[in-house]
C-alpha cells in the first residue's frame, strides 16, 4: 500500500515538476538575454522551452515569443522572427512593437521581391507572379506599420507608409490614413507583462 501511495504521488507531481523545469529554463533564458547578453545561449534555451511552452502561463508565453522573435530578428533570420512576432500578435493583437517589427520585416522581404521583379521583366509570367507577391507583402507591411504608427508616431514609419501607398498608386488609402491612425490609436498595448 505504501509503495502504491508513493507511486501515485510521483505520478501526480510529475507534471508539476516538468512545468517547473520549463519555468526554470525560462528564468535562465531571461538571464541569458538581460544579464549575460548571451544570445546564443538564450536561443539554445528557447529551443528547449519551445517543447513545453504550454506549461508557461499565457502572458509568459507571449512575452517569451516576443523575446525569441527579437533574438531571431537580431540574427537576421527573418522567417523565424516573423513566425514568432505573429504568435505574439495572435495573443496580443494590439501590441504595437510586434506590428512595427513585422512591418519592417515585410519591407525587407519586399526588397528581395523587387529585385526578382526587375530581373524578370522579360518573362511576363514570372513578372506578374512576383508583382502580385510584392503587392501582397506591401499591403501586409502597411497594415502593421499603420498600427505601430498609430500607437507610437514616428516620422520614419510615416514616410515609409506614404512611400508604399505611392508605389501602390493607392491615393484613396493614403488620403484616409490620418483617420485610420486616429481610430487605431484607441487600442494600443505598449508593454507585455508576465
Amino acid at each position: 500500500m505504501k509503495k502504491l501511495t508513493i507511486f501515485l504521488m510521483f505520478l501526480l507531481c510529475s507534471p508539476l515538476l516538468k512545468a517547473q523545469d520549463v519555468y526554470d529554463k525560462y528564468i535562465d533564458f531571461n538571464k541569458a538575454i538581460a544579464m549575460d547578453n548571451d544570445k546564443d545561449k538564450a536561443l539554445s534555451l528557447a529551443n528547449e522551452i519551445l517543447t513545453g511552452t504550454e506549461k508557461l502561463p499565457a502572458k509568459t508565453q507571449t512575452n517569451f515569443y516576443a523575446k525569441v522573435a527579437k533574438l531571431y530578428e537580431d540574427k537576421n533570420e527573418q522567417t523565424k522572427a516573423i513566425t514568432f512576432w505573429e504568435k505574439v500578435l495572435a495573443a496580443e493583437p494590439n501590441y504595437y512593437v510586434a506590428h512595427r517589427a513585422l512591418g519592417y520585416l515585410y519591407i525587407q522581404q519586399s526588397n528581395a521581391l523587387a529585385a526578382k521583379i526587375n530581373a524578370s521583366r522579360k518573362d511576363p509570367q514570372a513578372y506578374a507572379t512576383y508583382t502580385s507577391q510584392y503587392q501582397k507583402i506591401i499591403k501586409s507591411s502597411l497594415f502593421h506599420l499603420e498600427k505601430a504608427q498609430a500607437c507610437d508616431p514616428d516620422d520614419t514609419s510615416l514616410n515609409y507608409i506614404k512611400k508604399l501607398y505611392q508605389q501602390l498608386n493607392d491615393s484613396a488609402d493614403l488620403n484616409s490614413l490620418s483617420a485610420r491612425l486616429t481610430d487605431m490609436s484607441k487600442h494600443c498595448v505598449e508593454l507585455l507583462t508576465d
